[in-house]
């Protein structure tokens, strides 16, 4: 057969990182992960392509050429996703989808030939067989989990490295936690399934020999979700394998806040590579952590938690949400002071909205607060349930935060306050590269003549290479990083 894997445009989005990645030539953050590694699954006689829509055209030449066209995505791809259906049936081409957006609502994509759903190492080789024998079903479901040491390594061979400014690798699914508002355990479940050392280690060993020198993600729901096996296990080996090739990668990932409480686990991710993490903060209001169940962020102080992980050096990336049922007007106040304060740079501030699969929106369907139109951004001034503050004054105060945090004033400000303290390891920082050299020059035009930012950008520029040269390739990435998100949000506030 031949097939065509296609991965929906993304909109323009916080995570996008869209307008960043200009300064760096690139086209996407990431490649579509999934597509390649589902790509394995299929017969390795099939004819294969990948065409991601956020890095090249799709043409009607690529859809006529393929037997089968395989669709993954997200919620926040729902429109491309759904533009490439109807093109796949305006020239008889038949289609094949799975990932979270069709997993989450099959209901909604009826006009799909074949609904590949849950997790692809469970369903695919059932689709492939009925296929082959000529009686492929609409829809293929599991209610198992996949063992993930059957999972098989991305074909690499199908992505241009080339137009992405990282690459990405999975280890684990699923997350101990059971946050209300996340669709990640009724999607993946509780227990964190990992993928063994040398199979870690070959995938990232066939991105090395494709020619990949720099960031890698790994996109875990919950890095550390199996501390005993990571730290007896996986980061031994990834110490090992990272030594023995001069570190040629710079790694990150997603954890819980816990994370803080392990001084060894945080000094071994360091020495493997990692050199940023994503947390998933939420709210310094205990009433809402405890409404959503966050119970890691409980009974802590959250700034001194963010600190003890930069003192490790690890850069801290932070999400944050308003609109809890107990969130009162002083949330917003409440919330740019610890941003402030704790010297999180890249902290993305989003409405609260119910999934589909979450205990939230379980909640609010019986209470009759739901409402349509879940886009999956949590950056478009929307929300698919009625709150219990005032909306306006809930949208207005989230307009105040971002307006606020991602001022050039306050951000940059942001900036030092986490430079100032932050000792980066020599090992985690990645290969230099022409991108890197040619990132700063345009930052100089763009940030230090063209924007209004200009004067905060040349007293962060020149305060590094004088005071902490250390530091200076960072504080040119994070100036580049909040340019992106000022973006973002004038552009959404404008659309709304």
């Amino acid at each position: 057969m031949k097939i065509l894997f296609v991965y929906p445009q993304y909109p323009v989005t916080y995570w996008g990182f869209q307008y960043a990645l200009k300064f760096v030539s690139k086209k996407a953050s990431f490649p579509p992960l999934g597509l390649a590694t589902v790509a394995a699954l299929f017969p390795k006689e099939d004819e294969k392509r990948l065409i991601d829509m956020n890095v090249t055209t799709l043409k009607d030449k690529d859809l006529l050429w393929a037997d089968y066209v395989m669709i993954s995505s997200m919620a926040v791809q729902r429109e491309s996703t759904r533009e490439v259906i109807n093109r796949c049936k305006a020239l008889g081409v038949k289609t094949v989808a799975g990932g979270p957006l069709f997993t989450s609502e099959p209901e909604s994509f009826d006009d799909v030939d074949h609904l590949v759903l849950n997790e692809g190492e469970l369903t695919i080789p059932n689709f492939v067989r009925d296929l082959q024998a000529g009686k492929a079903l609409h829809s293929y479901t599991s209610e198992q989990w996949a063992d993930l040491r059957e999972t098989p390594v991305p074909l690499w061979n199908l992505i241009d490295q080339q137009k992405y400014s990282t690459m990405n690798i999975q280890y684990s699914r699923g997350c101990p936690f059971n946050c209300d508002f996340c669709n990640i355990t009724s999607l993946f479940g509780h227990l964190p399934r990992t993928k063994e050392a040398p199979q870690l280690l070959k995938e990232l060993t066939a991105l090395y020999e494709s020619g990949w020198r720099g960031g890698v993600f790994f996109v875990d729901d919950n890095f550390i979700g199996n501390k005993r096996k990571l730290m007896e296990d996986i980061l031994p080996a990834l110490i090992d394998w990272m030594e023995k090739r001069n570190y040629p990668f710079a790694f990150l990932t997603e954890t819980s806040i816990n994370l803080a409480d392990d001084d060894k686990l945080m000094r071994m991710m360091v020495k493997a590579g990692f050199n940023t993490v994503f947390v998933g903060i939420e709210s310094p209001n205990e009433s809402s952590l405890a409404e959503c169940n966050k119970t890691q962020n409980k009974n802590r102080d959250l700034i001194q938690s963010v600190k003890t992980i930069q003192h490790s050096g690890l850069q801290v990336h932070g999400g944050f949400i308003v609109g809890f049922d107990n969130d009162n007007i002083t949330i917003f106040d409440s919330l740019i002071d610890f941003i402030q304060q704790s010297g999180i740079a890249a902290a993305m501030v989003g409405l609260l909205n119910a999934p589909k699969g979450t205990k939230l929106y379980q909640r609010l369907a019986g209470e009759g607060r739901l409402l349509k139109g879940f886009t999956g951004d949590n950056t478009d001034f929307s929300m698919n349930f009625i709150p219990k503050m005032d909306r306006e004054t809930l949208v207005n105060g989230y307009h105040r935060i971002v307006n606020t945090i991602y001022s050039p004033s306050r951000y940059y400000e942001r900036i030092l306050v986490f430079l100032k303290e932050y000792n980066p390891i020599a090992s985690t920082t990645g290969p230099l590269n022409f991108s890197h050299i040619m990132a700063f020059l345009k930052s100089m035009i763009r940030l230090g003549i063209i924007e209004k930012e200009r004067r905060y950008y040349w007293r962060l520029i020149i305060w590094s290479l004088i005071k902490r040269p250390q530091v200076f390739p960072l504080a040119v990435t994070l100036s580049i990083y909040g340019y992106h998100f000022r973006k973002v949000f004038e552009n959404t506030a404008l659309e709304s």
